[in-house]
């Protein structure tokens, strides 16, 4: 049975004991896949109860406690529809474990469904009560009234700076994208803010024995139409999702001619993360906008 850092297994038995009670201990510890950013096991105690459980050897700032929060925004509007959040602290996040499940037909649709659901859900401005996290970036979330002002400041304009900061872009590339983010109006359409996931790629969705889940949210209330847009920027789901999509929303049909936009956004924080390999596709957005 793998071993925890002591400052997390520390917290774990507090977690549990205030969750399960005394009675209760770790039967099994496995490790498991948790993305490029964390470490994550499996745990199944000894009531035969599994959870799943994210962490770091150090404080990580607010990190697990703002994922925690977007998953239970998620399910809030949603029922089940994300992972049920146990405990949380600055070493890690408990959640319930996902058992996984075949990929089916069926799958595509709930998703689509239970998105279309989530997406209805009209906020009263663009934003997030708190800021959060899109990886390990920092996600700006101010509360704004419009949303191609938030877009603008809080998404291109922000991760903008970064990169030029970190001169894995030059000022005149800046200078192109302040142009777009300043005349978003010219092909974006007006929409309300609505409940997003805000990094929905194919990795942060579940086919699970309890259905179709989205794991990882980066939420804030914003536009559906990004959400729509980040599942197409690493090869796009399946298509039985998208025509479901479009059966159980009012999305405009025309969207995907603005997904490059919206992409631009996660574009740019793939550049500020892991670095230059993703400039040629900026610079191929931004030559279509400007």
């Amino acid at each position: 049975m793998m071993t925890l850092p002591k400052i997390v297994n520390t917290w774990l038995e507090q977690a549990l004991t205030d969750e399960f009670g005394q009675d209760l201990s770790i039967a099994n510890i496995t490790s498991v896949s948790g993305g490029c950013i964390n470490h994550a096991c499996k745990l199944i105690l000894s009531n035969g109860v599994k959870l799943f459980l994210k962490y770091q050897n150090t404080s990580f700032d607010d990190m697990f406690a703002q994922e925690a929060i977007g998953l239970a925004e998620i399910n809030s509007q949603v029922e089940l529809f994300a992972p049920k959040v146990i405990a949380y602290s600055k070493f890690g996040l408990l959640v319930e474990y996902l058992e996984p499940a075949q990929t089916n037909p069926n799958f595509w649709t709930e998703l689509a469904k239970k998105l279309a659901q989530m997406h209805s859900v009209v906020g009263d401005a663009f934003g997030f009560p708190t800021d959060n996290f899109c990886g390990l970036t920092k996600q700006e979330n101010k509360m704004t009234k419009d949303g191609y002002d938030f877009f603008a400041n809080h998404r291109l304009n922000y991760q903008t700076k970064l990169a030029l900061d970190a001169k894995f872009i030059d000022k005149e590339l800046a200078k192109d994208i302040d142009s777009i983010a300043n005349h978003l109006d010219k092909w974006i359409p007006e929409m309300p803010p609505v409940l997003i996931h805000g990094d929905l790629w194919s990795g942060n969705i579940m086919s699970t024995t309890d259905g179709a889940k989205i794991i990882d949210p980066a939420c804030y209330y914003g536009w559906a139409e990004a959400d729509l847009a980040m599942t197409c920027l690493f090869g796009g789901f399946n298509s039985d999702f998208y025509s479901s999509y479009l059966h159980y929303s009012n999305i405009d049909k025309d969207w995907e001619e603005r997904a490059a936009l919206y992409n631009l956004y996660h574009l740019l924080n793939h550049l500020n993360l892991f670095g230059i390999s993703y400039l040629s596709q900026i610079k191929v957005v931004v030559r279509d906008f400007v």
